[in-house]
């Protein structure tokens, strides 16, 4: 191709392009031109219903040599009590993990990966899943392991155990991320903080599932009627329906799940807060009650919903974010949900120095539909982008086979699919204002706004009265704790503390260590063995504390202040630890006998002896402790030396109850030193120290405890 035709053909494409995309508001004769739409006829799935009850759809899809598999069984998290929120996690991952009565879960692991194929489980609110995708060829192998984990789950309880490990820890982080936040603590303004779709775990509820809770749901639920299963993929359906029926036909009918009657409220309006002082932007939500999508109006509050908030081209995003700059990201309208009322949600992200800014913005464009309900060029924009976008949302058969079984599930028509793109094409002006009247004009919307107070604009009160949230995370119900105020100190207690004072060397070397420093060897056990660390720690009484991990891969610190926790790496930067690590962090460092017995004349702390106990072969004398929420037992022998620290802490795997066993005291510039300490978390060795060496006083500097620069 010569130079002068490559020149000539980029000419001609800049003047289409030019052609095509500088228009003016209405439609040009291009547009005009378009043909219409082709009518969409899906193929709709071979339903079988079994004597039994269980439903089956069967759609033969043959470009590729595939075939997957879903069965969606009555009955989620929603049906469970709220004393064991969670159990459904723990479920669906203990399903799988936990094998079969004849197989391990890690022996199916293994059968399956050569296989290339996958059995996985999972638990919901409304509904529990088993799914399989497997290789033509290997169809037959692998339907038998769906159906003997359909059947016959073992629910092993280590597989259970680590079940809960991992929900505890998922709960120790739930505060890291912004939107996080942001999406749980919408649904609690949306629906109540009891209601089954707003609950979340907690410590207490997670420890409350046991195995039996799990084989006990599965026999309640796993029913044939109570299960919807689906198949798509390189099949014969006649083939595959005799196959089908051979397993299941003769299992017998149970007992039918009964829905849970759940009880939605509009959010009570007002503004609500989140503190989280990490971040250098606002994440802000209005929040009323939506509509269930078998509302005649669905038909117009979508199209509504992407006028207003739905796409580049909405006017949330023309105004807030391109014009006024004032959004990371913005949208939301009213939302729909199968079976319950969905949720109302405008959404946006700001700079914290325009939270207030953003939210009169976003009430401003609220009030503009109001006024405003849409123009034509908006409504008929809106309906082009829905029904253009339609085919993307339904462009292969395994999609068309998950609405189809969504619709069987909730009870819709089984045409329901070919109505929606009908609905919307009659959507019209007047429509969309109706929608707007009936279900925005009246609207009194909840607020919610998680950021950093002191950088925003302006204060939130300036909205009204400011509901704060309080988002830390407990370790057991309210109300199970004992009083806050602790009881006195008995003069038993006074006596054993002062003893203990002394035999570590008195109360004015006890008073004088201002800060410490220490080197130790520490094993701790891991699945795979033991492994020994190597640490250098360093303290500023009363709240900085720093410890540097040896590990054969490499360097790692831990920072904890009453400002700070993170973790750091040389040349890897550093990261912020969940806020609930780092309560616990300073929380523990009040249990250190030093730091106990420098305050043993204080009177924030209570000291009450409480009769003995034998530690070993030794009676020790127990000493009750508590200071500001704080509360910890220790273990004295007759000599006033501490043989051990009894307390309950968190982890990253939530609340354990911790031994610390002390001995091996040596002298260390007159104050006495336990140079062995050995942990247990729940009975079970977390860690064993020995200590190397140990320094008082050394001059430290601030800098360790200042977070670096990535």
């Amino acid at each position: 191709m010569t130079t002068l035709r490559k020149v000539a053909i980029l000419i001609f494409i800049s003047m289409f392009a030019l052609m095509c995309f500088a228009q003016d508001p209405q439609e040009s004769a291009l547009e005009k031109a378009k043909p219409a739409l082709h009518k969409f006829s899906p193929q709709e799935p071979k339903r079988i219903e079994l004597p039994n009850g269980m439903i089956i759809f069967l759609q033969e899809d043959h470009e590729l040599p595939l075939i997957n598999g879903t069965a969606r069984i009555r009955g989620g998290g929603r049906d469970i009590p709220a004393a064991k929120t969670g159990m459904m996690s723990i479920y669906g991952s203990a399903w799988r993990t936990g094998g079969t009565t004849t197989k391990t879960g890690d022996q199916l692991d293994d059968f399956l990966e050569i296989r290339a194929a996958k059995v996985e489980t999972g638990g919901g609110v409304d509904s529990t899943e088993i799914s399989m995708s497997a290789l033509k060829q290997d169809f037959d192998q692998v339907f038998e392991v769906f159906v003997d984990l359909l059947r016959n789950p073992e629910f092993r309880q280590d597989k259970v155990d680590l079940a809960k490990k991992q929900l505890k820890t998922a709960i120790s982080r739930r505060n890291d991320e912004i939107s996080d936040i942001e999406g749980r603590e919408a649904l609690k303004i949306g629906y109540g903080a009891d209601n089954p779709y707003a609950r979340e775990a907690e410590y207490w509820t997670v420890d409350a599932v046991t195995r039996q809770d799990l084989i006990d749901w599965h026999k309640r639920s796993v029913q044939p009627n109570n299960i919807i299963l689906g198949i798509v993929g390189d099949f014969d359906s006649a083939a595959v329906e005799a196959k089908l029926r051979s397993a299941f036909a003769s299992w017998p009918k149970g007992p039918a799940m009964q829905e849970t009657n759940v009880d939605f409220k509009a959010p009570t309006p007002g503004t609500y807060f989140v503190e989280k002082s990490d971040v250098n932007q606002s994440a802000i939500e209005l929040i009323a009650q939506g509509i269930r999508r078998d509302n005649p109006d669905y038909y117009a509050v979508r199209v509504m919903n992407e006028m207003f908030g739905g796409a580049f081209a909405s006017r949330l995003f023309n105004s807030i974010r391109s014009k006024q700059g004032l959004a990371y990201s913005v949208g939301g309208g009213i939302g729909s949900s199968f079976d319950h009322p969905g949720l109302f949600r405008l959404e946006m992200g700001t700079k914290s120095g325009s939270t207030v800014q953003a939210i009169h913005s976003l009430e401003a464009e609220v009030a503009r539909l109001i006024k405003e309900p849409g123009s034509e060029e908006e409504i008929s924009r809106a309906k082009k982008n829905i029904l253009n976008s339609f085919i993307f949302d339904f462009d292969s058969k395994d999609k068309i086979l998950a609405e189809r079984m969504a619709y069987e599930f909730y009870g819709y028509p089984a045409d329901y699919l070919e109505r929606f793109r009908a609905g919307i094409e009659k959507v019209t002006t007047a429509d969309v204002a109706r929608v707007v009247n009936k279900y925005v004009a009246d609207k009194k919307f909840a607020v919610l706004v998680v950021g950093k107070s002191q950088d925003f604009d302006q204060p939130l009160n300036t909205l009204g009265q400011v509901h704060t949230i309080d988002i830390s995370i407990p370790e057991e119900p309210s109300g199970a704790s004992a009083s806050a105020k602790p009881e006195n100190s008995n003069p038993e207690g006074k006596a054993l503390i002062a003893k203990v004072v002394q035999a570590m060397g008195g109360k004015d070397k006890v008073e004088s260590v201002k800060s410490i420093s220490s080197t130790s060897s520490q094993v701790r056990p891991t699945p795979n063995g033991n492994i020994t660390l190597d640490t250098e720690s360093v303290a500023i009484f009363p709240d900085q504390f720093k410890t540097t991990l040896h590990a054969p891969q490499g360097e790692m610190s831990m920072v904890f202040t009453p400002k700070v926790a993170f973790i750091a790496a040389p040349g890897q930067g550093s990261q912020d630890l969940p806020e609930a690590m780092k309560e616990a962090a300073l929380k523990d460092s009040k249990r250190d006998p030093l730091f106990v017995a420098q305050h043993a004349d204080d009177p924030g702390f209570s000291f009450r002896a409480n009769g003995t106990q034998k530690v070993g072969d030794t009676t020790a004398n127990i000493l009750d402790i508590s200071s500001e929420g704080t509360n910890t037992r220790w273990l004295v022998d007759d000599k006033g030396q501490v043989l051990r620290a009894e307390f309950k802490t968190t982890t990253p795997q939530g609340p354990v109850q911790r031994e610390v066993d002390y001995s091996d005291y040596r002298p260390v510039d007159g104050i006495a030193v336990a140079f062995k300490r050995v942990t247990k978390d729940n009975g079970e060795v977390a860690a064993t120290t020995d200590v190397k060496s140990v320094k008082l006083n050394p001059p430290v500097d601030a800098a360790a405890f200042a977070k670096p620069t990535d």
